[in-house]
């Protein structure tokens, strides 16, 4: 907020710093990671994002939004696709199909390999009691939910540790992975 309220013009430059280098630079160890931290944010941290309505990729299906009351912003976000282009990802549109060709793939192979060739396993069991063995000895190796009060008691969110935000925001999100992990098996 200083480095916006300070100057007359935005130090584009100390602002890419400050988040790189001494906000996330400290917890990035891996030179690749950092460099990559570097050229996202020459994406975003530049005069043009302060253009009217400026694309941030070439089909214009992402761009910055008007200034307004805070509702403006939600609508903008309700309005954007629900799966991310691949454009935003610097992609062709190719990819997104070999993606999903890959994955299809992948999954078919995944359940040929546990389905067996006959009707039952080799020690009599038919499929459906080898594929219910199975399940149960996934769901229960299944670690259980993390105590997200426990969590946020341990580890405070304030401005000057954000990374405490993110810890609690992916152990939400592990928790109803596992949740659909268990209602699946």
């Amino acid at each position: 907020m200083m480095f916006l309220n300070k100057y007359d013009k935005v130090p584009w430059d100390a602002l890419k710093y400050m988040v790189s280098e001494a906000n996330y630079g400290g917890r990035v160890t891996d030179p690749n990671d950092r460099v990559c931290i570097n050229l996202i944010l020459e994406d975003f941290y530049n005069p043009d994002m302060l253009k009217k309505e400026h694309k941030l990729v070439e089909s214009g299906k992402y761009k910055v939004p008007l200034e307004g009351p805070l509702f403006t912003y939600i609508e903008y976000i309700q309005e954007m696709p629900l799966n991310d282009l691949t454009e935003v990802f610097g992609l062709h549109e190719n990819a997104e199909v070999t993606s999903a060709i890959n994955q299809t793939e992948a999954t078919l192979s995944t359940i040929l390999s546990i389905t067996a060739t006959g009707s039952s396993g080799g020690d009599g069991q038919s499929q459906d009691d080898i594929l219910r063995q199975s399940s149960e000895k996934i769901l229960a190796e299944l670690p259980a939910n993390f105590d997200i009060e426990a969590v946020g008691k341990r580890y405070k969110i304030c401005y000057e540790d954000s990374m405490n935000t993110v810890l609690r925001q992916e152990l939400m999100r592990y928790n109803k992975l596992l949740a659909v992990v268990r209602v699946s098996l």
